[in-house]
């Protein structure tokens, strides 16, 4: 069991079309993948690369991980606001009539005024490490584990402490484990953040490295054109920012997201390609179980692929 150094941890609310704030048109989650905010959010520019975010849809817990990137986008959107006192903070209702009601000055209507504004919106990815942990724990007792029970914010702020003292009972180690794996190389001994690049430079003379070594080949799957394989790194490039030489490997694009998060992985011990239990019902992906690789491995890159295999099969 490991514990990740003091750092922040975040409850985000991912609610899909199950919201009742009217002040924008909502945003695009997919809650064991990504997580979408903007400037206008509070905290929005306080989570960072690193962080780990747990997330949950007004009710229960829904999974865990850790935040691999952050992108970037200025745009234009659309915020509605009460057409008596101009503030945006208004609640859609479902079953009352006028459909809104403003939470500032009481005011009931059917139509808010709208006005388009520049934002920066954040999207942040999380699903390598991803664990599902829907209803481990309830509405009630994740509110107390912020630190501001009673916020109404959708970004809250978690004491990480006790928010792993409340998964450990209830036997949720490994999700918390598969977290500290992605965070202790973000960390100097003396416990300073270490910076970041978001940005991936070089990812196209990785690419064209990858493709000159081993050819026009997904590693677990074989001859496959150009166009569909992704230069897929066997490690976390967001912990690392650095692109190794050997450190990658040649992959179908949906084989490089099932090897992210750990349904297909290789065993270091034979160098076959291991198919987890919940891929296993998709004969195309249950074929490749106990196959070999297809292509030659350097040392290097195997050593890699005992780290994938201990992060997401030790158990």
């Amino acid at each position: 069991m490991v514990d990740i150094p003091d750092v922040s941890a975040w409850l985000l609310m991912a609610v899909g079309d199950d919201r009742q704030h009217g002040g924008n048109s909502g945003y695009d989650d997919q809650a064991d993948v990504y997580y979408t905010w903007d400037s206008t959010v509070p905290n929005h520019a306080r989570i960072k690369v690193g962080d780990p975010v747990a997330l949950w849809d007004k009710h229960r817990l829904l999974g865990l991980s850790v935040i691999e990137t952050i992108e970037t986008e200025v745009k234009d959107k659309l915020r509605y606001k009460c057409p008596n006192c101009g503030k945006s903070g208004i609640k859609a209702r479902k079953t009352k009539s006028p459909l809104y009601k403003c939470s500032q000055c009481a005011h009931e209507f059917d139509l808010p005024t709208s006005e388009k504004i520049t934002v920066t919106e954040y999207r942040s990815r999380h699903d390598a490490a991803w664990t599902p942990l829907e209803n481990v724990l309830p509405r009630e007792q994740l509110r107390k584990l912020c630190a501001s029970p009673d916020s109404q914010l959708s970004m809250r702020e978690l004491r990480w402490d006790a928010f792993q003292d409340a998964l450990r009972a209830r036997g949720a180690e490994r999700a918390i484990d598969r977290v500290a794996h992605r965070t202790p190389d973000l960390f100097f001994p003396q416990g300073h953040l270490l910076e970041i690049v978001r940005v991936r430079r070089g990812q196209r003379k990785f690419r064209e490295h990858l493709l000159n070594s081993m050819g026009e080949v997904c590693a677990f799957t074989g001859d496959a054109p150009g166009k569909v394989l992704e230069a897929g790194h066997l490690y976390s490039y967001a912990d690392l920012g650095v692109h190794h030489e050997h450190g990658g490997l040649m992959l179908r694009r949906d084989v490089h997201r099932l090897f992210d998060d750990g349904s297909l992985a290789v065993d270091p011990s034979s160098l076959n390609i291991d198919v987890s239990d919940q891929l296993e019902a998709y004969p195309q992906y249950a074929a490749l179980h106990d196959r070999q690789l297809r292509v030659q491995l350097h040392s290097q890159q195997v050593e890699w692929l005992a780290r994938h295999w201990a992060e997401h099969r030790a158990s």
